[in-house]
């Protein structure tokens, strides 16, 4: 862990602030009434936002975003430090569509504006917390790390706007015709790569989690909802600076919608998520597995998933796996005396994991989920990634015991590196160790 990072980016958002705020206060507000109506756009927008469900949140997605499918179904198994819960993610695309439009409004119904930079961030700041403030009456304001984010990130959007605009160099240039709008695309997805190389360098200082699979799944959620944010505040700027402020609530109203179907969506993939934990519990409920086995298993192959630099939806197969992979033995007549490691002939071992793998199939999950959960028994050279994964984390957990130790236990590790090349990828095995040890190898790629 880095917090050096963190309070670079906190520190750095702060003084932009500061400096943005005194400067507004000190010259006053220009063109106030537009200031006006935008300020209110970003409030009715972050007013509008769910609550937070988890404040520390360190990997919030960029542009309020929340994020796409695989990690809004992640979830927390008490096994990814510092990563949401499902649902726990709660979009403001108006907020941040609003902030952007902000920042390149260079007309307003025709005639040129000159609020400038400093003043961008001053209102955008203001009226978010004005926004934010029932949310954090009721303990569940946005994380810190992520104010800091919006604040650099429409401080450079602007910086990269307004100088332009405001010095006359941009119309000469592009003029006020069709090249404007691919510029502003343009700058925009600039915008966009820095929120996301600020939200991976602040996950990955606080977790330690590789740098490189933490920005993939940045750049990821900017693919989804984030590209219609920017696309919406690109349509805004341009529609105020031809109709005036009136055309605000009409570009407002597909994000509030898209804002609403998030929502619903986020629900029924918390419940769903919910089901699967369910379903994983009843081979404890059978006595077919001991007290918590699923959950451990799952914690341990989500933590070295992440070592090895799995991405998010990689993450997510590999944690509904682990929680199904002994779902079949629901289908033994007598649990196994010895637990859930207890020794199976080969051709029981086979069609258990085969009746997992339909059970898991029957569930909704993703094919790749149900395809782990079957080739369990199958030899690991010839099982997917997340099936090796899942083998070790089970197999420690079942020589363990349950049992936790400084490091792990030192006599299961070894019993599995004895079983390296045969039965356990030696790659994941030593992962495992690392894991157990609070270590991390930066930059490990996953096995193949």
């Amino acid at each position: 862990m880095r917090p050096g990072t963190v309070w670079a980016v906190r520190g750095a958002a702060g003084a932009l602030t500061a400096v943005a705020l005194g400067h507004t206060l000190w010259n006053g507000i220009a063109e106030p009434g537009t200031a006006l109506v935008f300020g209110l756009l970003i409030t009715v927008g972050e007013l509008a936002r769910g609550d937070t469900g988890n404040p520390g949140n360190p990997g919030n997605t960029s542009w309020d975003a929340g994020n796409t499918w695989d990690a809004a179904d992640a979830g927390d198994t008490g096994h990814r430090s510092g990563h949401p819960p499902a649902g726990a993610r709660r979009p403001a695309p108006l907020a941040s569509a609003g902030a952007l439009a902000y920042a390149l409004l260079g007309h307003n119904g025709g005639a040129p504006t000159h609020h400038g930079v400093l003043q961008t961030v001053a209102v955008v700041v203001a009226a978010a917390l004005a926004g934010t403030v029932p949310h954090i009456a009721r303990g569940h304001g946005p994380a810190l790390d992520h104010v800091a984010r919006r604040v650099l990130t429409v401080g450079f959007a602007a910086a990269c706007f307004q100088p332009l605009y405001n010095s006359g160099r941009l119309e000469d240039l592009l003029g006020q015709g069709p090249l404007l709008v691919p510029f502003l695309l343009c700058l925009l997805g600039l915008t966009a790569l820095c929120d996301a190389v600020l939200a991976a360098a602040l996950a990955r200082s606080r977790t330690g989690w590789p740098y490189g699979p933490l920005l993939r799944d940045e750049l990821r959620a900017h693919a989804g909802i984030g590209s219609a944010i920017c696309a919406t505040g690109v349509v805004m700027a341009l529609g105020v600076a031809v109709a005036g402020p009136w055309a605000l609530p009409v570009f407002s109203v597909p994000l509030l919608l898209t804002q609403l179907s998030f929502r619903r969506i986020s629900a029924v993939r918390t419940t769903y998520r919910q089901t699967i934990t369910s379903l994983a519990r009843a081979t404890e409920i059978a006595g077919c597995t001991p007290p918590g086995h699923a959950r451990r298993v799952a914690a341990l192959s989500c933590a070295v998933g992440r070592e090895l630099g799995l991405s998010e939806r990689e993450l997510t197969v590999l944690e509904y796996a682990a929680l199904l992979h002994d779902i079949g033995r629901l289908s033994l007549v007598d649990p196994v005396p010895a637990g859930a490691g207890g020794p199976l002939p080969a051709a029981e071992a086979r069609r258990i994991a085969e009746l997992g793998g339909e059970v898991a199939r029957q569930t909704g999950v993703p094919a790749e989920v149900a395809a782990v959960v079957e080739r369990q028994a199958d030899p690991y050279r010839e099982q997917p990634v997340a099936a090796r994964i899942v083998r070790v984390a089970d197999a420690y957990e079942d020589l363990a015991g349950g049992a936790r130790h400084p490091g792990g236990s030192l006599e299961a590790l070894e019993r599995l590196r004895l079983g390296t090349g045969r039965e356990y990828q030696p790659e994941v095995v030593e992962c495992l160790a690392h894991v157990l040890r609070g270590g991390v190898r930066r930059g490990k790629r996953s096995p193949t």
